[in-house]
């Protein structure tokens, strides 16, 4: 039998031609027989659900398919039937099977039963066949897809940002350093120092921990930009909400001043959360359902917040709270948790750092609704962030959501030369490093904003995975470059 042009399982399972043959190939979920037949469920990633292939072990003789085991690749030719168990409309009667692959069931270490998540980050090479990282896989595809529609639709040009860099945007100091010189014997100063000089940019170079002062400068110039790319900081920090390399949404926008970023990033998070529900919803169902799951032993103080799906509606169908960092402030002081110090930061004077405990508690107790606050202490914010005019805060905003607290950070940037160069050396930011930067105030400049969104972040929020490891692809965090 010639073998048929591939047709993928969610095309197919969406089908009514019963009795036309088709072609579909995939990996075997699993596979049991009976007496005279055996049933093969089969995955081709583009849906998470599978086709169930009918063998009649007396139409393919048995030796064909002894060698068949959970993990093999198939091709499988076969006539599409109306099936007569609940849950799928189709079902494949096989008339040629194809071992494209096997898969040996004493070596394969993913056997249809539960794995850990822990387990399945060993094993990053194999867990995109897994149902859970199936799902976050496509979710994540259409999360990406869709920031780039947002954005084109509204007119915003994407920039691509230096991935190597000579300057730190945050001020932070951890970042990776990019060299080519020799480790055991670089060349050094008369004071013992490393001669950057020498090396292959000749200055000490970094990878970039944000593309927001670029983003500034195209915004200069085009009005609307944004970026998506990647970020990396070198913290050492073993968590579940850190990365050492992770991708970063960052628009920059001439002529917007803090309440048309507010505004811009509420329309987007909206969009967003839309596009995954019209677009996920399989994918959707299963993780709710798996996070259901994985809630039924944890204590009830470790639960989740609400539902996953009661979750995206939740932000969808609320306007967002906003308030100010010193409303926010007073809120928290007179809260019962920080009466009863049952925060792990307790909260007693305005200048505090707030903390997702404290973050999460505006939204999901005292609100009820996604929250903004704005009007931050400039002690506490970048020094690219402009000054109000009390001289204490500065036109941040951040905003926050159910489970996570901040998914948002951006700002008003400062736009007035002589303030901006005042607050760099406040803050100890080194102005020749950053003299492009500067510049951009000396020539045409205009009131502006942005802000930044860490994908897996939102990622986290909308999949409900409680582990940012678990919804990038390769995870690069402290100690491991695996894979």
């Amino acid at each position: 039998m010639t073998e048929l042009k591939r047709t993928k399982i969610i095309d197919i399972l969406q089908s009514e031609e019963f009795g036309k043959t088709v072609n579909v190939r995939g990996w075997v979920r699993t596979i049991r027989e009976s007496k005279n037949v055996a049933f093969i469920n089969l995955n081709d990633g583009s849906t998470i659900k599978n086709i169930q292939i009918v063998v009649n072990l007396e139409e393919i003789p048995e030796q064909q398919i002894e060698n068949i085991h959970s993990g093999a690749a198939l091709s499988v030719t076969g006539n599409l039937i109306e099936s007569p168990g609940s849950g799928q409309k189709v079902e494949l009667n096989a008339k040629q099977i194809i071992l494209l692959g096997p898969a040996n069931p004493d070596e394969y270490p993913l056997q249809p039963k539960k794995h850990s998540l822990e387990f399945l980050r060993e094993k990053a090479h194999l867990r995109f066949r897994t149902n859970t990282f199936g799902a976050v896989t496509r979710v994540r595809h259409a999360m990406i897809f869709a920031i780039h529609k947002f954005f084109n639709d509204k007119g915003f040009y994407n920039i691509h940002t230096p991935i190597i860099t000579g300057s730190d945007a945050e001020g932070a100091g951890e970042m990776f350093r990019v060299t080519v010189l020799d480790a055991k014997n670089p060349p050094l100063n008369e004071d013992g120092s490393v001669n950057f000089k020498e090396d292959f940019f000749g200055k000490e170079t970094n990878l970039t921990v944000s593309g927001q002062l670029e983003a500034e400068l195209a915004a200069l110039g085009l009005s609307e930009v944004y970026t998506f790319g990647p970020t990396f900081r070198a913290e050492n920090s073993n968590t579940s909400r850190h990365l050492a390399e992770f991708w970063m949404i960052e628009p920059e926008m001439a002529f917007y001043d803090i309440h048309d970023d507010m505004d811009l990033a509420e329309e987007m998070l909206k969009y967003l959360i839309r596009y995954a529900l019209d677009n996920c919803q399989d994918d959707l169902e299963f993780l709710s359902k798996r996070l259901q799951d994985e809630d039924k032993n944890k204590k009830q103080e470790e639960r989740s917040f609400m539902e996953l799906i009661e979750k995206l509606k939740f932000v969808l169908e609320n306007d967002f709270e906003r308030i100010t960092y010193t409303d926010a402030v007073n809120i928290l002081r007179d809260s019962n948790p920080n009466k009863k110090k049952k925060f792990q930061y307790i909260i007693e004077s305005w200048g505090a750092d707030l903390q997702s405990e404290h973050e999460r508690y505006l939204v999901e107790k005292h609100f009820k609704k996604p929250v903004i606050v704005t009007g931050y202490p400039k002690e506490i914010k970048a020094f690219y962030m402009k000054l109000n005019d009390d001289d204490k805060t500065v036109r941040a905003m951040d905003i926050l959501f159910p489970g996570i607290g901040e998914i948002v950070g951006g700002s008003q940037r400062e736009e007035v030369y002589n303030r901006l160069l005042k607050r760099m050396r406040e803050m100890n930011v080194p102005e020749k490093d950053l003299w492009w930067y500067l510049e951009t105030r000396k020539f045409g400049t205009v009131p502006h904003s942005g802000y930044g969104l860490g994908f897996e972040r939102l990622l986290q929020f909308i999949t409900g995975m409680g582990n940012i490891r678990d919804v990038i692809p390769f995870p690069r965090t402290p100690q491991n470059a695996e894979f």
